[in-house]
């Protein structure tokens, strides 16, 4: 008996010898419609597609045209009012430090809210620097006055050594640290928001209190987003 095959060649051949017993060639494919479900997750799939190349086409064309410009905060000046120690290892010390917030955007204002610094000596608090929230406008700057004085603060053996040393070499340093929230808006682009920290250290002449400006004390910005592409 011929063997049975199921690709249409043979079939036609066994058809022309046999024609009283034909074969049916069944098609196991179904060809049935796409359930809708289907079709609206990926018409929405392509919406959100567009949505993200558009909204990133906005964003760059935003940036090239305004030119936004990260606001920042540094120390511009300071003066060491007061420094006194005595035997009994205590010291006492004042000093006026001037903050400045600087917004070099022209097309945009900067929001900078909770800020914090820390003046310290040799790992010892002095006092903490805090300040309102407030506004810069556009390519403008504000400027904080601090007049930080301690009480007596009572050193180790090492640190009354530090001290002795640093009226030798008539320079004395201390440590600022902290950090400012900032927020701007970019046009219609939406509001960025980041930290500006700041770490540096304040040097002095004991003798007549002078500042030496060694080196820029400026923040640094981490942690920034965008948090709206555009207004509707």
């Amino acid at each position: 008996m011929p063997s049975s095959h199921r690709d249409h060649g043979h079939a036609a051949e066994y058809q022309s010898h046999h024609p009283h017993h034909r074969r049916r060639l069944v098609n196991t494919h179904h060809s049935g419609n796409t359930h809708p479900l289907i079709w609206l997750a990926a018409i929405l799939c392509t919406i959100i597609a567009i949505g993200v190349v558009v909204a990133g086409i906005v964003v760059f064309v935003g940036y090239i045209v305004i030119h936004p410009r990260i606001p920042v905060i540094s120390v511009t000046n300071a003066h060491l009012d007061l420094l006194s120690n005595d035997y009994a290892g205590l010291l006492q010390t004042q000093l006026t430090i001037i903050v400045m917030a600087q917004n070099g955007n022209a097309k945009a204002h900067a929001t900078f809210s909770d800020i914090n610094f820390n003046l310290s000596y040799q790992g010892q608090p002095i006092a903490r620097m805090i300040a309102e929230p407030f506004d810069v406008p556009k390519n403008n700057s504000k400027t904080l006055n601090y007049v930080v004085r301690s009480a007596s603060i009572p050193l180790t053996p090492d640190q009354m050594e530090e001290v002795d040393e640093s009226w030798k070499r008539d320079i004395i340093g201390f440590d600022l640290k902290g950090s400012a929230r900032t927020r701007w808006r970019v046009g219609a682009l939406g509001s960025v928001r980041f930290w500006s920290n700041l770490e540096c250290e304040l040097r002095f002449r004991p003798s007549n209190g002078s500042y030496i400006k060694h080196s820029r004390c400026t923040s640094e910005s981490k942690w920034f987003f965008i948090t709206s592409f555009f207004l509707l």
